[in-house]
């Protein structure tokens, strides 16, 4: 038994949930998504025994292509985060009504299918196949099931299509020259390589560009805030939650091992690049008056320092990096669930139309407070042991970076309770808000459940991930 099972799972249930019809659609989709994290789970299980899960088989002859699922703690914590989010995202659409049902559970399981091959692809040529089939039902879900004007959601949609379609190419070009030096795609043939500092470079900013634009960092975040504002809420969450992390994981398992003097020589200007994208997203965010740009831009700041935390080329960077990935990705699809729980009630996301909910539904209110909180990473909360391991790690490379890194803290707690006072207390809309509903209220508890359990005790994840780490820094130090 091994981690293939995830993917074929994810796949028939998305193949089935496109036949069964859109008035079962819905409920084929969360059945599938939750036994897939129940077998995750199992197969955590069966890893954490001694046991291995990878699988590796010949796929192509001429090029030499393998078909290799690398299961380590790495990939199996980022696989984790997408089957437990899958179904959390699908029943948080409960409330809402789609044409053609069947083809959007259909495409957000495939999705999920996609996500997860590329966190477990250990053949670049199958990782770029992977990257590549989960840019294509993201885009049929904004485009077609999008919020807003048709023809700005369209423009919004095919740039993000563009933006990452090219950035991938440079990738793509990137593993090609990696195989006329290997013969081989494998990703253990590809830590071999001893490329010259002059190669490193190029590979280094080849695999850069498609991570930087899918990450986003500045200046290649133009996309971003748009798109997460048009999208359904959905694929928001898809998006936020775990699309952005395939960029991150990436640069932790691709293009830091394959290219480490590259990653040495540039560390200070990626590093401050990275920075900037907190600062930046945290003063746009600040004057932001629709409910998703300003989550969007929120999220923007927080990705740019889990990214800073990984080009510190540290444990304890890249270990407050995954940690973060993690927390970010349950607090982030958290609060755009949030949001669409007002948007179903106001019918707005703009901040000003809103306010005086806590006095109609205490219990959504406090709830969404907590997700605030976890979001500024208030110690308890899981976002919180990601934050500082990443800033200590960034104050043992330069002090300066932490207290810029730190920034994030500061003017996330001002704009987020800007914005929870403004959404959530003051006079109240003319429109009755109704109290949560059953499924609502569950998404809610199970998201604010994990922040607060492993940010009281993170070990778990922590004695998870550390081992493979530490074998790519060693593959680093080489």
């Amino acid at each position: 038994m091994d981690v293939t099972s995830i993917l074929i799972l994810l796949l028939v249930g998305a193949i089935a949930t496109f036949f069964v019809g859109d008035k079962l659609a819905s409920k084929v989709a969360l059945l599938f998504s939750l036994i897939t994290f129940g077998f995750s789970l199992f197969l955590l299980n069966i890893f954490n025994q001694g046991n291995n899960i990878s699988y590796i088989s010949s796929w192509i002859d001429i090029p030499k292509v393998a078909l290799a699922f690398k299961a380590d703690g790495l990939s199996i914590a980022m696989v984790l985060l997408t089957t437990a989010l899958t179904p959390l995202i699908i029943l948080s659409s409960f409330g809402n009504s789609f044409t053609n049902a069947k083809n959007f559970y259909a495409l957000v399981l495939f999705m999920s299918f996609a996500m997860t091959g590329t966190f477990l692809a250990a053949d670049g040529l199958l990782y770029y196949v992977f990257w590549e089939l989960a840019l294509i039902p993201i885009y049929f879900i904004a485009l077609i099931w999008g919020h807003g004007d048709a023809e700005k959601r369209k423009k919004a949609v095919i740039k993000f299509f563009i933006y990452t379609l090219a950035g991938s190419l440079f990738m793509l070009i990137g593993f090609t020259y990696l195989y006329t030096k290997s013969n081989s795609f494998l990703l253990e043939d590809l830590y071999k390589l001893e490329l010259s500092s002059t190669e490193q470079c190029y590979i280094f900013f080849a695999f850069f560009l498609a991570y930087a634009i899918k990450i986003p960092l500045i200046p290649f975040h133009t996309w971003q805030a748009k798109v997460y504002q048009k999208a359904p809420t959905v694929g928001t969450m898809l998006l936020s939650g775990i699309m952005l992390k395939m960029g991150l994981y990436s640069v932790i398992r691709w293009q830091l091992p394959i290219a480490p003097a590259a990653a040495k020589t540039y560390m200070p200007i990626l590093i401050g690049l990275s920075i900037a994208g907190v600062i930046y997203g945290s003063i746009v965010a600040l004057r932001q008056k629709d409910l998703k740009k300003l989550l969007a831009y929120s999220s923007l700041a927080h990705v740019g320092l889990i990214a800073a935390g990984c080009y510190t080329v540290t444990l304890d960077g890249l270990r407050g990096a995954v940690s973060q990935m993690i927390a970010h990705g349950f607090v982030i699809v958290g609060l755009f669930f949030a949001a669409e729980i007002i948007y179903r009630r106001y019918e707005t996301l703009t901040i000003s139309e809103m306010g005086g909910i806590r006095s109609q539904t205490p219990k959504f209110s406090s709830m969404f407070m907590i997700l605030v909180l976890a979001s500024v990473a208030l110690p308890g909360t899981f976002n919180f042991v990601g934050e500082f391991t990443v800033l200590y790690s960034l104050s043992q490379v330069n002090l300066w970076f932490a207290i810029l890194g730190g920034t994030t803290i500061i003017l996330g707690a001002y704009y987020m309770l800007k914005m929870f006072q403004n959404t959530m207390l003051g006079e109240t809309n003319t429109k009755i808000f109704t109290d949560i509903t059953t499924n609502e209220a569950i998404t809610l508890l199970a998201i604010i459940g994990f922040l607060l359990c492993f940010g009281l005790y993170p070990k778990p994840i922590v004695d998870l991930v550390t081992p493979s780490l530490n074998e790519i820094l060693e593959t680093i130090k080489r």
